[in-house]
């Protein structure tokens, strides 16, 4: 077979399979855009948060990429903290809602109304952002630990045009951060080589954990969101995970165009609701046992390795 009569037959199958669906069916290397939430920027340890911003927006600039920043709405009600969004704004990031107080929804005490008024009281410090979308995403992916408030939710996000805004590779970098940030408090000179070594590693674990989950859940590879913090770890490391990713083929994404992945749609049936989406369906579906532990909540084991390892 020649190679027009090769191109022939590639785009007849093609056609015959659906485009998206072949093209997908073909791609084996793993596609990937990076989320980052909260934007605490006044929880400053050795770098200002003008310096925060700065190496964290610098980094996302030199790879040409744009992510999306997921803003607790009370960390833009003054002047710095505007100022600071701004930069994200004029970069083109996309900017979502993470409510205005970062509470708990799974929490008894949280209702369906109280949290509902959190999320538009946030709404209203970030429409005068031009790229603020109608994305959102659940403080600590809890997405209510009852059927009454997972669907009103659900029923409030459709009346308002939201989209969530999943995780599909859920991370334990704040946890990573307090270690260091603590480490840095005590001796501001201290070595941080050996945390962006334990960082990396744990972003690579945990990465191949949720991509081989997601191809069994789903039979083929997905567009992923990670998910990071707006914290001192990131401003030192951000692009060394993203030059990790790289090496071990990965693409990265921009934020937008991952979350236009079918996966991003799905509303799991399960309860309590929430956690990487990539989990949450592989709870319904059974590809896992309904009584194994969520790696996110796994944080005794992380800090007991730090520890181990004298971080």
């Amino acid at each position: 077979m020649n190679r027009r009569q090769f191109t022939k037959t590639l785009g007849l199958s093609a056609l015959a399979l659906g485009a998206p669906a072949f093209f997908a069916a073909k791609r084996r290397s793993p596609r990937i855009a990076i989320t980052m939430d909260d934007f605490n920027w006044a929880n400053a340890v050795h770098q200002s948060a003008s310096e925060r911003n700065s190496a964290i927006l610098d980094t996302f600039r030199s790879h040409s990429l744009k992510s999306a920043i997921f803003v607790v709405g009370r960390n833009v009600e003054d002047e710095q903290g505007k100022e600071l969004l701004k930069a994200w704004n004029s970069a083109g990031h996309l900017i979502g809602n993470h409510t205005y107080s970062h509470q708990n929804y799974n929490s008894p005490s949280i209702s369906l109304q109280s949290f509902r008024d959190d999320i538009l009281h946030a709404e209203q410090l970030l429409t005068g952002f031009t790229e603020f979308q109608r994305y959102f995403r659940f403080p600590m992916l809890k997405e209510g630990e009852t059927r009454e408030k997972r669907d009103g939710l659900r029923a409030f996000f459709a009346e308002k045009n939201y989209r969530v805004g999943h995780v599909t590779i859920d991370t334990s970098d704040w946890l990573v951060d307090q270690r260091l940030s603590a480490r840095l408090k005590e001796n501001p000179k201290a070595d941080v080589k050996r945390y962006r070594d334990f960082y990396l590693q744990h972003m690579w674990d945990r990465a191949q954990y949720y991509d081989s989950l997601a191809r069994r859940v789903t039979g083929r590879v997905v567009n992923h969101t990670l998910l990071t913090h707006y914290n001192l770890l990131n401003g030192l490391f951000l692009n060394d995970v993203i030059v990790m990713f790289k090496s071990k083929g990965w693409e990265f994404i921009d934020a937008l165009e991952a979350f236009q992945d079918p996966v991003f749609s799905a509303k799991p049936n399960i309860l309590p609701a929430g956690e990487s989406i990539i989990w949450s369906l592989a709870k319904e579906k059974g590809t896992i046992p309904i009584s194994q532990r969520y790696p996110a909540e796994d944080g005794n084991v992380e800090l007991d390795r730090m520890k181990k390892l004298g971080l």
